[in-house]
């Protein structure tokens, strides 16, 4: 499965990169695969494994700041390896063969 995942603080006020960076600093320490943006960050792997990785940076958000929003989307897809990839790739030749 591929996640798509955006940890907020609540209360922190508008500059909440620092609070952010330690989420993203537990989705890169995982192991698992992963790409972070502006807006989400990615992980790629079995259901236990990157709710438990969802989960855990949750709560190194919430350990600096009471409160935390998630927004959370799944690509549920049995059988598909490496898709935060392969997906990106397909898009890219077929915008190529224009």
């Amino acid at each position: 499965m591929i996640v798509a995942f955006s940890v907020t603080p609540i209360g922190s006020g508008e500059d909440v990169g620092e609070d952010v960076a330690e989420a993203v600093r537990v989705v890169r320490e995982s192991g698992l695969p992963n790409r972070t943006d502006a807006m989400f960050t990615s992980v790629e792997g079995e259901w236990d494994e990157v709710m438990d990785v969802v989960k855990r940076a949750v709560q190194a958000v919430e350990a600096r700041a009471g409160r935390v929003s998630l927004v959370l989307k799944a690509d549920i897809r049995q059988g598909v390896t490496n898709g935060l990839t392969t997906k990106v790739e397909t898009v890219e030749r077929l915008l190529a063969e224009d």
